[in-house]
């Protein structure tokens, strides 16, 4: 494919294999763009490793953060292969993982607590229940419409995801709250968390209604989307049961350096951290 301009038809073969690998919606829609951004900085010239080396020190010189630069790289890398242009690709930037993450971005128990108080008070009863479940289950937001009232009977979902299955199990509590909202709202069988019009709630709506809780429990809207719930139940799993292993395999990862992200500490804990080793006279 060396030598050949980028096209639309590219970038539906590319939309084409991405689902085929059961990419999340939200990834297949990111790695179109990327590609696509990348394909009109083409500007109709042929494709070749030098361009694309430089479309990566564009990047960089544009300020962009080393782990956006390796994000778009990995879109516009994946494309290249399946079209046969691997020789085209471009090496990624060797990143160092931080031993902290950004306070600045990190939801703490209180911060998630008034924000379900601030749901259950406007009468939002869909969305307090919604923060409950992906917090207390650890569940991706995509994941949601694999909580039925099936799985709320009993006690546990099924959850599919790139031809792997896992088990995820609910709270007894979270059950009981599940059924009697589905009851409530004449939900029979199938998803609990509906539109008005009975179809599966978007990924933007629900984003939308989590930032719309922002100025009313006083969390800065930075901290709040679906993942931060995610880490915030791995926060408190690990620190219940000091087992890694078995984190990894509730957060549905193939992979323990991926859980151990979700671990580090933010900035603050880290210097209390240093503090507490009295290295200083």
């Amino acid at each position: 494919m060396s030598g050949s301009s980028l096209d639309i038809h590219s970038l539906d073969r590319y939309r084409d294999h991405l689902l085929q690998e059961e990419r999340a919606p939200a990834t297949v829609e990111k790695y179109l763009r990327d590609a696509g951004a990348f394909a009109a900085w083409l500007e109709g010239r042929p494709v070749s490793k030098e361009l694309v080396h430089a479309w990566k020190e564009a990047l960089i010189a544009q300020g962009r953060a080393p782990a956006t630069v390796n994000a778009k790289l990995a879109a516009v890398n994946g494309l290249l292969v399946l079209l046969g242009a691997e020789r085209c690709q471009a090496r990624y930037l060797k990143l160092q993982r931080r031993a902290f993450r950004e306070s600045a971005r990190e939801l703490t128990r209180g911060e998630y607590q008034r924000l379900v108080d601030a749901a259950r008070r406007g009468g939002q009863t869909r969305l307090e229940l919604l923060l409950e479940t992906i917090c207390a289950t650890g569940i991706r937001v995509s994941e949601l419409r694999y909580i039925t009232v099936e799985a709320a009977g009993r006690g546990r979902a099924e959850v599919s995801l790139k031809g792997k299955v896992r088990v995820v199990l609910l709270p007894g509590k979270l059950c009981r709250k599940l059924l009697k909202y589905a009851q409530k709202h004449k939900i029979a069988s199938g998803e609990v968390f509906l539109t008005r019009g009975g179809g599966s709630l978007s990924r933007k709506q629900i984003w939308r209604e989590m930032k719309g809780l922002c100025a009313q429990a006083g969390v800065e809207p930075t901290k709040v989307f679906p993942h931060n719930l995610r880490h915030l139940f791995a926060t408190a799993f690990y620190q219940a049961t000091r087992d890694i292993v078995r984190l990894a395999d509730v957060l549905g990862h193939s992979s323990i350096d991926t859980t151990r992200i979700y671990l580090a500490a933010t900035g603050e804990e880290h210097v209390r951290q240093l503090e507490r080793l009295r290295l200083i006279s």
